[in-house]
């Protein structure tokens, strides 16, 4: 099976980087809805511009609609679709299922793909993305190659084989929304895993200042093959916020070694990959990546590549022994961290030179005040960029047919074996002095000149004494290519769509009941003698032991690699593939699958769950809009605690060699703190509280039907204390 190589593009000059360079598609954002919401994306005239390069050269092209959709946004989101459908791009790839189910509707031959984001790494949630019309699925970067070759589906599979790597599960992160207001899902994300953080247990600081949760480049170069057999479709590079050269480089290799098996990489191939980004290198989970390869714990920048070593230094001058070549134009970093471009080089007499070669001594004037010793890393290769920059157009290969016979109409056709182009017109005539010869007429319709084209095969069919204008022949080759072009980039789409009808639905105005997880049985114990409504429980031999009480559920995990067999149970379930247990349970689902519309509501709702659960992303007048698009389906809404920021396979405390019977949490230079819990993932809470108490009076009016409160480590007394405030505020 030809598996699809897949590039980024974050502007024009990287998406044509990734067709001269042989990507099979590209996928790229407009302005609005896309995850990457700080790279320069396209405006809809690119966007234009971009599927007519793209069809051009026989790429398609896909956008990523891949955020979380408020309500207000439903109308503006669809349209914006529905342009991209007409204007003929390939598929869309989205996140939000709400979305999903309005894109079926109203325009059911988009193909859609599902983005990383959507958290899709078992069958029973590739299952349920079948039904719902999904043509594609991007897999979660936590999932091995053996697990991925042992999905029994049908389903086009597409993952990560390159690039920057989340230390969440994709889709799962509230880090960045719950601390700084921008949202990771919907492509605002901060970063804020890259940054220095305190790793303590109580007030013991146990590491200090360590890139503890940033992770290294996925690059899986070294096993192409594996994943070439593999029943994966499409092979996809990250990078749409990365430069046009590393986009144009990064593929080309992926390209070679797709089309030449068994290929390794030069030395000279590893070190230009590397010189244009690199965080360190690993394998990551798809080939079982240990977790001490995974974190580049000293740096969360690229660290290029070593070239040499300063060994000696003073104010005016840098002393560097090369073990490798340096150019003027070049950019390094130095011992101190610092980085330089190298507009100045000069050789050991002290001459300005424009390259220097490996094994000699080189000097540079210190501009960046270095006073010590150690190694020098090349951060730019400027000789790669321009190399890159100058990489020619890709041809298209077309074969041409011309009949030209005295008395019979003149036949000229171009070819590209999809699309046919013809002339057929006036009568040929018999040449009155000088005829034309068939070398001629050769000459002149292989004249393609700046066009995208090359002539790899012509039939002839020419009589010898016939007279055609020259003049004539041109013109007829020129139009014949501006036809084949405009077929091969004109798309046969116009739809239209209707508004979506807002309807104002009343809603029941009953008292609000009460839900509240709990993580121990102390908790547990103050919320039955409490009479909350709803109890649910993290612990599965806990949640035995209490099953028996009617209000007592079930928290499921959110991540799922199989499903015990839970009949007639009370559920919260945290993703997708749990919805199969709807059949025979009562089955709320979580914050964690980030309901932000209405749309996705009616949908859970139609799947038999009971009560839905909205993202803690939103706001109350957000919360508002939603709610006069629904007809009484139960709404949950976190009205108290401590959230969970982020889920991830990488087992931090396990990795530090750490005791489990302590309280660990990380720290950064703000002083936000994230608790640790690690058992088949790594979880951090929280110790910002969202606390919405006052607000339950509104709240009620609005007709939430559930407040529920995330209790963490507080004890009996703070949890009392909490309900008591509840109580005050209950209607």
């Amino acid at each position: 099976m030809k598996k699809e190589l897949l590039a980024p593009a974050g502007d024009m000059a990287s998406l044509k980087s990734a067709i001269k360079n042989g990507a099979d598609a590209v996928y790229l954002a407009g302005k609005n809805f896309g995850a990457r919401k700080y790279a320069s994306n396209f405006t809809n005239n690119e966007l234009i511009e971009a599927v007519k390069y793209s069809h051009l050269y026989g790429v398609k092209l896909y956008v990523t609609v891949n955020t979380i959709i408020y309500e207000k946004e439903l109308n503006d989101c669809l349209e914006y679709i529905t342009f991209l459908y007409n204007i003929g791009i390939d598929a869309i790839i989205v996140q939000d299922l709400g979305l999903i189910k309005l894109v079926r509707k109203y325009i059911p031959q988009m193909e859609i793909h599902t983005s990383t984001q959507a958290h899709t790494h078992n069958i029973e949630q590739i299952k349920l993305l079948e039904s719902l019309g999904v043509k594609r699925v991007v897999l979660a970067r936590e999932l091995s190659l053996e697990e991925i070759n042992k999905l029994d589906t049908n389903m086009e599979l597409e993952i990560f084989i390159h690039g920057a790597l989340c230390i969440s599960y994709s889709g799962e992160c509230l880090l960045s929304s719950c601390l700084l207001n921008r949202s990771g899902n919907r492509g605002e994300c901060a970063g804020l895993c890259r940054v220095l953080y305190n790793l303590r247990s109580s007030n013991e600081k146990i590491i200090s200042e360590k890139y503890l949760l940033s992770p290294k480049e996925l690059n899986t170069t070294n096993y192409i093959e594996e994943i070439k057999k593999s029943k994966v479709i499409s092979l996809k590079i990250e990078g749409r916020m990365k430069s046009p050269e590393y986009v144009g480089y990064v593929t080309y290799l992926y390209r070679k070694l797709l089309d030449n098996n068994n290929y390794k990489l030069s030395e000279e191939e590893i070190f230009n990959l590397k010189s244009l980004y690199n965080r360190g290198f690993t394998k990551g989970y798809l080939f079982n990546n240990t977790d001490n390869e995974f974190i580049s714990l000293n740096s969360s920048n690229h660290q290029g590549v070593v070239i040499g070593n300063v060994i000696k230094v003073n104010p005016h001058r840098i002393k560097i022994k090369l073990t490798k070549k340096l150019h003027q134009e070049d950019a390094i970093r130095l011992p101190n961290n610092k980085g330089m471009y190298v507009n100045f080089l000069y050789n050991e007499k002290g001459l300005l030179i424009n390259e220097a070669k490996p094994n000699t001594i080189i000097y540079l004037e210190n501009k960046v005040n270095l006073t010590k010793i150690g190694e020098v890393r090349l951060t730019i290769n400027a000789n790669l960029k321009k190399e890159l920059e100058n990489i020619p157009e890709k041809k298209i290969n077309i074969s041409c047919e011309i009949k030209a016979l005295k008395d019979e109409p003149l036949l000229i056709k171009y070819s590209d074996n999809i699309n046919t182009v013809e002339y057929i017109e006036e009568k040929v005539t018999k040449a009155l002095n000088m005829p034309i010869t068939k070398e001629r007429i050769i000459e002149v319709l292989k004249k393609l000149g700046n066009t995208p084209f090359v002539l790899k095969d012509i039939k002839c069919n020419i009589a010898p004494d016939i007279f055609i204008p020259i003049g004539n022949l041109n013109a007829i080759r020129r139009n014949l290519i501006a036809e084949l072009i405009t077929k091969r980039t004109t798309p046969k789409r116009n739809l239209t769509i209707p508004k979506i009808e807002e309807k104002i639905h009343p809603r029941l105005n009953n008292n609000i009941k009460i839900s509240a997880l709990a993580r121990t049985q102390e908790q547990i114990e103050v919320l039955l003698k409490n009479n909350i409504d709803y109890i649910y429980i993290t612990d599965k031999t806990l949640y035995q032991k209490y099953k028996n009480y009617s209000n007592v559920y079930l928290r499921l995990e959110r991540v799922m690699s199989h499903y015990p067999n839970y009949d007639h149970e009370n559920l919260l379930i945290g993703e997708t593939g749990s919805l199969k247990y709807t059949k025979n349970n009562n089955v709320i689902t979580d914050y964690y699958l980030n309901v932000v519309n209405s749309e996705y509501i009616k949908l859970l709702h139609d799947l038999k769950v009971s009560r839905i659960t909205l993202s803690p992303e939103l706001n109350i007048e957000n919360i508002k809009l939603i709610l006069n698009n629904l007809n009484n389906i139960p709404i949950e809404i976190i009205g108290y605690g401590s959230l969970e920021y982020m889920i991830m396979k990488y087992k931090l405390l396990t990795n530090m060699n750490l005791p489990k019977n302590q309280n660990y949490y990380l720290e950064n230079k703000s002083n936000d703190k994230l608790h640790i819990i690690e058992d088949n993932n790594t979880h951090l809470i929280g110790s910002k509280k969202i606390n919405l108490i006052n607000n339950i009076k509104e709240l009620k009016e609005l007709g939430i039907n559930v407040f529920r409160i995330e209790l963490f480590n507080e004890n009996a007394q703070e949890v009392k204390e909490i309900l008591t405030k509840i109580n005050r505020e209950k209607i």
